[in-house]
């Protein structure tokens, strides 16, 4: 069994603000006593880039193991769930390990935009079978290669699907044809659980705009496109760097 879990996140997300913090830290030793305004600058830097490195590594923490931010999430504990843009398998295994009774198929494109926040490899899906693998529920799941504006799946297929941090990577057009297709997989009353970056007070204070998603799309749009597409809202929140969506299909 692989040893540990590597969602492949860049390094800088958990760790980049120590590029600052040494620096600043340095320099406001140097000024000290000498420069006051020299000094200010640097401790500012100083104490700004250690917080925010404190709020990546254990607020937001996009390395470590998440939790589902609703426990109404497929509620029975049982079926089998869709996960779209499952990338190296994060959200997969958040829902494997709160659900111990369910299966899920994690399908993801694995082409560029996977390249992109993952780095690419000549086989892309074997990050997401070792994380699977190390998580111990690798038993439970399959993966699929599947766009999920165009799923291969048959309808009424699943019990419930989640997408978390992925479909607000797809533009306005291409996140409606996912909502669509998350609609016609899923069984009558099964769950969707979208979880999309939100770029709050957490995000903005260590990365500013950075690792906003989505364009000017808010969580207004994304109410009113669930429904549009035939979903019952029941419940939305806020996490850290996360807005969520539970919705139910009519």
């Amino acid at each position: 069994m692989q040893s540990s879990i590597d969602y492949g996140y860049p390094w800088w997300l958990s760790y980049g603000h120590l590029v600052v913090f040494f620096p600043a830290l340095g320099a406001a030793a140097l000024t000290y006593g000498k420069r006051r305004w020299l000094f200010i600058l640097a401790l500012t830097f100083t104490i700004w880039s250690a917080a925010a490195f404190c709020v990546m590594r254990f607020v937001i923490n996009v390395n470590g193991e998440p939790e589902l931010p609703t426990q109404a999430f497929l509620r029975s504990g049982t079926g089998r769930v869709l996960d779209l843009g499952a990338g190296t398998g994060r959200s997969a295994i958040m829902v494997l390990k709160a659900r111990p009774q369910a299966t899920l198929v994690a399908s993801d494109q694995f082409g560029d935009s996977f390249d992109h926040h993952f780095g690419h490899t000549d086989t892309p899906q074997l990050p997401i079978a070792n994380n699977l693998k190390a998580a111990g529920v690798d038993t439970r799941a399959t993966i699929a290669t599947a766009d999920m504006r165009k799923l291969p799946f048959e309808p009424a297929s699943f019990d419930a699907v989640v997408s978390a941090y992925a479909i607000d990577h797809l533009n306005r057009q291409g996140s409606i044809q996912a909502l669509a297709e998350a609609h016609r997989v899923l069984k009558p009353n099964g769950d969707l659980l979208l979880m999309l970056v939100e770029n709050d007070g957490w995000a903005r204070f260590a990365f500013g705009p950075a690792l906003s998603h989505g364009g000017t799309r808010g969580a207004t749009w994304w109410r009113d496109r669930i429904r549009d597409s035939g979903f019952n809202l029941v419940e939305e929140g806020y996490k850290p760097l996360t807005l969520y969506l539970l919705a139910h299909k009519k």
